[in-house]
């Protein structure tokens, strides 16, 4: 059988599917541009910092009420306990009347509590240190200022306020010389002998992360001497670990973790570098559930986007917050066994659109990175600890634009290790550092590990 066709007609119908195709493209086009100008240059991953124009909040938001909610403990002004009150102080009220001169009487005491605070006061001590001489053998003895390490020009509560305000709460160098009047330089330098002091103590500190059940790892940009780097976050529940490189690549990760098999579960992000990690890995939910909401953005006209993301984002959802509910084991595991099998449901589920295929695709291809939070409620299906904890580093970041030297890198890694790790085991790490900097003065063969976290070793700070 012949078949005729009109020239003609053929050549309009290219020209319409050209048309079709560009207009396709053109629509596409300006979808981006409406969602850079609206979100930023990375879309859903843009900071907040840097969003051009932040959408007002909606109506649902504007009627909820605020406050705290129904049954929650409050955490608001309380009475001191008479361990807590510092010192009392008399005030003596009028003898006479102002109004018509008459002698008061007495009505008693009515005591009002008050908090109140002094800048930092600054002392400059001058030791008067006695010395003495054996009659017999001629050996010349000493006494040792307590609070002051050896050949050290700033005593110990100098040195742990500095530390801790630096490194745990990020004050600059600049707001710290203004409170103690010394200057940067000499913080410097006496930060980098602190340091030095405790590199053992850090390298301890990596061995306990290594051990833990549940681990988090994150990283973020950090300059160093102008150059472009990275600053890495290895964290628990009770530990803290800071690196940073130059590098992105997988050689931190094995600095970090080792090259011998480690028990428990690394949560990250599907970042690459994490792959060779010698223990088995969680995919953070949250990153993924931020793909599946691009996904929905990048194509809102496209039906079968729209009816995945609407079945799949829920399902995310309650894997991230399954582990807040109060539930009991047994509760918990059934809740997540239905979770999981309505995810491997809708990703076995046959799909033409391209974009929901890679999703998919990631959930069929790495099966043994994205369910143990399934079976195990201590662990987390998100990344949310490394990330909330990256948040400060980010901040300090912002504000010195990173270290200006590789041995001023390598003094914050050691003393943010240190203290971040102390942090979460005390309640006070300026006073656990300084006692044991205390303690250092009279056994200078002590163990800094044992001094710091002997006695915050077995349960986390919550």
């Amino acid at each position: 059988m012949t078949w005729f066709y009109c020239k003609g007609c053929l050549k309009k119908q290219q020209r319409i599917n050209e048309l079709e195709e560009e207009v396709r493209l053109l629509k596409s086009r300006l979808h981006r541009q409406e969602r850079t100008i609206k979100e930023g240059v990375f879309g859903s991953s843009t900071p907040s910092s840097k969003i051009p124009v932040k959408e007002n909040a909606d109506s649902d938001d504007k009627a909820r009420r605020g406050g705290a909610k129904e049954g929650h403990k409050g955490h608001g002004r309380r009475s001191f306990s008479q361990e807590e009150v510092n010192c009392f102080e008399d005030v003596i009220a009028p003898e006479v009347c102002s109004d018509c001169g008459e002698i008061l009487e007495s009505k008693g005491v009515r005591e009002r509590e008050v908090l109140d605070c002094r800048p930092v006061e600054i002392k400059k001590i001058i030791y008067r240190i006695e010395r003495k001489r054996c009659p017999r053998c001629g050996k010349t003895v000493q006494g040792r200022p307590a609070g002051v390490l050896p050949k050290s020009k700033y005593g110990n509560g100098l040195l742990a306020h500095v530390a801790v305000e630096h490194c745990q709460h990020g004050v600059t160098l600049g707001r710290l010389e203004e409170q103690t009047g010394v200057g940067i330089g000499s913080i410097v330098d006496a930060l980098h002998q602190l340091s030095r002091r405790f590199k053992g103590v850090s390298d301890k500190i990596v061995k306990l992360y290594r051990k833990e059940s549940v681990k988090h790892a994150d990283e973020t940009g950090w300059r160093n001497d102008g150059e472009n780097g990275y600053g890495w976050l290895f964290c628990t529940k009770r530990t803290s670990v800071f690196r940073f490189r130059k590098t992105r690549s997988s050689a931190v990760v094995r600095e970090v973790l080792g090259e011998k098999k480690l028990p428990g579960v690394l949560v990250v992000d599907r970042y690459g570098g994490y792959n060779r990690a010698q223990c088995k890995i969680q995919y953070c939910y949250a990153h993924l559930l931020r793909e599946v909401e691009d996904l929905e953005k990048n194509f809102p006209e496209n039906k079968e986007v729209m009816n995945f993301a609407e079945r799949f984002k829920p399902l995310l959802s309650s894997a991230i917050s399954l582990r807040g509910l109060k539930l009991t084991k047994r509760e918990f595991r059934l809740q997540a066994a239905r979770i999981k099998r309505d995810i491997i449901s809708a990703v076995n589920h046959s799909a033409s659109h391209p974009g929901i295929q890679r999703i998919q695709d990631i959930f069929r291809e790495k099966v043994e990175r994205l369910y143990h939070w399934a079976r195990d409620p201590t662990i987390p299906a998100d990344n949310n600890l490394a990330e909330r904890e990256l948040r400060p580093l980010v901040i300090s970041r912002k504000m010195s634009f990173g270290s200006q030297s590789e041995e001023g890198a390598k003094t914050r890694e050691i003393l943010m290790t240190v203290i971040r790790t102390l942090k979460k085991r005390t309640s006070d790490p300026y006073a656990a550092l300084k006692e044991c900097l205390d303690k250092l003065v009279g056994t200078p063969d002590a163990d800094l590990f044992e001094l710091l976290f002997g006695h915050h070793t077995n349960s986390p700070r919550h």
